[in-house]
């Protein structure tokens, strides 16, 4: 390099050699949650445009069902209901509601998200969820259902009556609990169903690329900056 020569110094060295693969990793980690991101919009948006299940007619698979838009009519069971614990709603605590549709004509049920309420002040009382008698016809979006984080301890919490508090979605634990068959997916309504990208997803791929693209800046600069703080003036000696 002309007049100048590479002598690293040992401290700079050893803090490039320790922060140059965080800092790709963590690039590379973004990237990854990127495609992860894209491939369930992708899913969505494919399950959109096939036709819809009609679920009375035949329950398919999680893997067959999910994202799709899908009709069903039976009547739910209002002794029978679940109740989401920990959702929260523009910072209020509340509940998920998940009420079982026993389809008409058979022995299974499908779980319906009704929407969040939120919770009574004291945590021994519960909301009133009732939702009435008569045959409902509904259209929808087949999902696995809200996320909850960690799953830590049993599913149910409480004595075990009706409606039953749950702190995450257990469904074989949840069918156990009733008389018929239920699937293991729910049926989002609403707006909830219109969505392409999913209400838990607070953010889309191109952040995570954003993000991406910082790391590696933040890499970029770090070697440039040990280069150049390790650059010395040759000593020429006549």
């Amino acid at each position: 390099m002309g007049a100048l020569e590479f002598r690293p110094t040992l401290w700079p060295s050893l803090a490039v050699i320790v922060l140059l693969p965080v800092l790709v990793g963590l690039g590379i980690w973004q990237l990854e949650r990127a495609d992860d991101k894209q491939a369930i919009l992708d899913a969505r948006a494919a399950a959109n445009q096939a036709p819809a299940l009609a679920l009375n007619d035949r329950m398919p698979s999680m893997k067959v069902a999910m994202h799709r838009r899908a009709s069903v009519h039976g009547h739910f069971d209002n002794e029978r209901q679940f109740l989401l614990d920990n959702q929260v709603s523009n910072g209020v605590a509340g509940y998920r509601i998940l009420t079982p549709l026993r389809l008409a004509g058979s022995d299974r049920a499908i779980l319906v998200d009704r929407g969040w309420v939120p919770a009574p002040a004291r945590r021994d009382r519960l909301p009133d969820i009732d939702v009435g008698g008569g045959e409902r016809r509904l259209t929808g979006r087949i999902d696995d259902g809200p996320s909850v984080g960690l799953r830590l301890g049993a599913a149910y919490v409480g004595d075990g009556g009706w409606p039953r508090r749950i702190q995450y979605l257990d469904y074989q634990a949840m069918g156990n609990a009733l008389p018929y068959e239920l699937a293991p997916y729910l049926l989002e309504t609403g707006e909830a169903a219109q969505q392409v990208q999913p209400a838990g997803m607070r953010f889309g791929p191109r952040r995570h690329y954003g993000y991406a693209t910082q790391w590696f800046a933040l890499a970029t600069a770090l070697v440039v900056i040990y280069v150049g703080v390790n650059l010395r003036r040759r000593t020429i000696h006549e």
